[in-house]
This record gives C-alpha cells, structure tokens and sequence, in this order.
C-alpha cells in the first residue's frame, strides 16, 4: 500500500529520534562548556559553548517542524539560522571585550574540554549524517553539525598555541574564527530555506487556474 503513510511515519519517528538525541548532548555540552570557559577564561571555548546553544536551539526547532508541512520546515529552519546569526554576534561582542580589558585563557582546560566536545559533536555528525541531504531542517542540522566539529579542533589548537606562545592572542583569534564559522553557517541556512519557500511558493502558484495579477511576480 504506496499511500498508507507509513514511510513518512517512520522517516518521522526517526528524525525525532535523532533530533531529541542532538538536542541532549548540545544542552548537556552548553552548560559544561560554558562553565569550563568561564573558569579557564577562554573565548575560544566560551564562543563554542554558545554555538551548542544555538544548535540545541536548531534542534528544538527542528523537532517541532517534524511531520509538518515543507513550509513549517523551511520557516523552522529559516529561524534557527537567524539565532545562529544573533549569536555568532554575541560571540564577537564578547571577543571585543576580552580583546580590550584582557584575560588569562587556562591552555591545559582548553585543550581538555576542546577534546570532550569534539568526541560529542562527532557522536553528533554520526547520527544526523544519513539525514545531511533530507529535507531542510535535517540539512541545516548537518551543517551545524559539521561547523562544530571544525570549531572544537580550532579549540584544541588554540590552546596548544597558548601554551606554546604564552600568550592570550591565540584563544582570541580562534573565538573569532569559530563566530565567522557560526555566521557562515547562518547564512547558508537563511539562504537554504529561503530558497525552498521560493520554490515552494512558485509551485503553489503554478498548480492554481489564476490571472490576472494574482500569480504574477509583478
């Protein structure tokens, strides 16, 4: 039976599945990271905390577009990337700030913590990689995805450079990469899902018997 809807049942119990599973460890992983780097006093860490916020946000709103309409999904993934954007921006405000009154990055807890994320955001890439070229909101939960594990290995190599060097600059700059990676990521999504609705709207267009002016793009 083609249409008895138990394929898009099933595809939806495993999008939650996954979805609660990501959404756990990015929680879990925020508030560990962020305590770890407000004691080690990294940016470094501290901006990679925020970017598990921003994708436990993403997965939250992924989760609620399960099983609804292609245009949920695309309005839901549309306002993940928008909190990416907003708060790979509060990493950079917070950047500036280091950069201007100082601060002593613990190189030992950086590269300690930078390795514990990275073994939980690969965990992370493993249970959403069969669901990297799905519909959108499962798209823009692999980019986020991907983009952490980047960050986490800056991390580690940003706290190797400051042991090496002795100096604080390398935490500073390895924050300020991972913000750029955040809003890169941002952007691509904002532009996926504005992309589908476009596409969306088209064919909603195409499939009515209209005139006039109400299908045109004019």
């Amino acid at each position: 039976m083609s249409d008895c809807g138990c394929e898009i049942e099933i595809t939806d119990r495993e999008q939650s599945r996954v979805l609660w599973l990501l959404l756990a460890i990015n929680g879990v992983m925020f508030v560990v990271e962020l305590t770890v780097g407000w004691i080690a006093q990294s940016t470094g860490l501290i901006a990679d905390s925020l970017d598990m916020l921003a994708d436990a946000t993403v997965y939250g709103i992924g989760l609620y577009a399960v099983g609804k309409s292609l245009r949920h999904k695309a309005h839901a993934a549309l306002y993940s990337g928008v909190a990416q954007g907003l708060l790979g921006l509060l990493i950079l405000a917070d950047i500036l700030r280091r950069a201007i009154y100082g601060s002593e990055p613990v190189s030992m807890l950086m590269m300690g913590m930078g390795v514990v994320a990275l073994i939980a955001n690969v965990w992370c890439l493993l249970l959403i990689q069969k669901h990297r070229e799905g519909e959108v909101h499962m798209r823009a939960s692999w980019v986020f995805s991907k983009n952490d594990v980047i960050a986490n290995s800056g991390v580690i190599l940003g706290g190797l450079l400051v042991w090496l060097l002795d100096s604080r600059w390398p935490d500073l700059v390895i924050g300020t990469v991972i913000a750029l990676i955040v809003l890169r990521g941002a952007v691509h999504i904002i532009t996926d899902a504005r992309s589908e609705l476009a596409g969306e709207a088209e064919a909603g267009c195409s499939g009515e018997s209209c005139s006039g002016t109400s299908c045109s793009g004019d």
